[in-house]
């Protein structure tokens, strides 16, 4: 049944987009970034699929790497999610999700191996979709790290010729990803410069151009904490439940936590320790 009540603000796992051409330091970036969100070298993880880069800067501190290798399918990249989430870590750091779109085994070469038509893509999609809510549905903090490269776009010239013209530095991953995400930062040149594109934190409103510190991470951290724990509030709600049918129907009406692992685990322990009701069939079988 729909429900109306007031909005409030709710804790949330971070989805941070960076993204920046070759040489612009995502990766250096986003463990700046990630170190002052949680604090805690170890509790970091790099999905990592640059070639070892990001083992070049295990001299900041104790992180987590996860080497990823081609062919690199939505399929992986959700693996390596889970091995970080199961074990205990709070800020996985994909560099880069570019190769999931176009790298060896990735969607376009899936497409491609499918014979390239337009309707194979809902073969293809499915996949890309089911990775993307791997990312959104985490119970982990991520930074995904995306490559940029110049777009052209073809258009006559005063001649009436057509040639090819710059039209930008384009996102290599499908269109529409940056709306998915929190956050959307985009390094601007060499010298590390940052501008926000896409902000549901308000943090970046008005401000100039910036440098990706540890410092920028606390903001981002302490304005993800101040929301109200709805994680909390429900699994108090279930230890309080006194029936099967009390607890069936607190799950039915939290369909947005169903995903969350923790609340998972404790409405199996919950739902063990109460009397499930029995149907009609067994109540026939128990009186023979």
């Amino acid at each position: 049944m729909l429900q109306l009540k007031k909005a409030e603000r709710q804790k949330v796992k971070l989805k941070i987009g960076l993204s920046g051409a070759s040489g612009f330091g995502k990766t250096y970036s986003a463990l700046l970034l990630a170190y002052g969100m949680v604090n805690d070298w170890s509790k970091i993880a790099v999905i990592d699929t640059e070639n070892k880069s990001a083992s070049l800067y295990s001299h900041l501190g104790d992180y987590n790497v996860i080497e990823l290798q081609s062919p690199f399918t939505p399929e992986r990249y959700t693996e390596a999610i889970k091995v970080c989430e199961n074990a205990g870590i709070e800020l996985i750091i994909i560099d880069s999700i570019s190769h999931e779109w176009e790298g060896k085994g990735g969607c376009l070469e899936i497409h491609a191996e499918l014979g390239g038509q337009f309707n194979h893509w809902a073969k293809v999609t499915p996949r890309h979709s089911a990775f993307i809510q791997s990312i959104l549905q985490s119970t982990c903090h991520i930074i995904t790290t995306v490559r940029r490269k110049q777009d052209y776009d073809m258009v006559k010239n005063d001649k009436g010729k057509t040639e090819p013209v710059k039209v930008g530095l384009k996102e290599v991953t499908r269109e529409g990803f940056e709306y998915e995400l929190t956050v959307n930062l985009e390094l601007m040149n060499e010298n590390h410069l940052v501008k926000c594109s896409k902000d549901r934190t308000s943090l970046f409103d008005k401000r100039p151009e910036f440098i990706i510190t540890s410092e920028i991470g606390k903001e981002l951290i302490n304005w993800a904490n101040s929301g109200k724990d709805i994680v909390k509030e429900l699994e108090l709600k279930i230890n309080e439940c006194k029936t099967y049918e009390e607890l069936t129907q607190l799950w039915a009406e939290n369909t947005q936590l169903q995903t969350n692992k923790q609340i998972i685990a404790l409405f199996q322990t919950v739902s063990k320790k109460l009397k499930v009701p029995e149907t009609k069939n067994q109540k026939e079988v128990t009186n023979e």
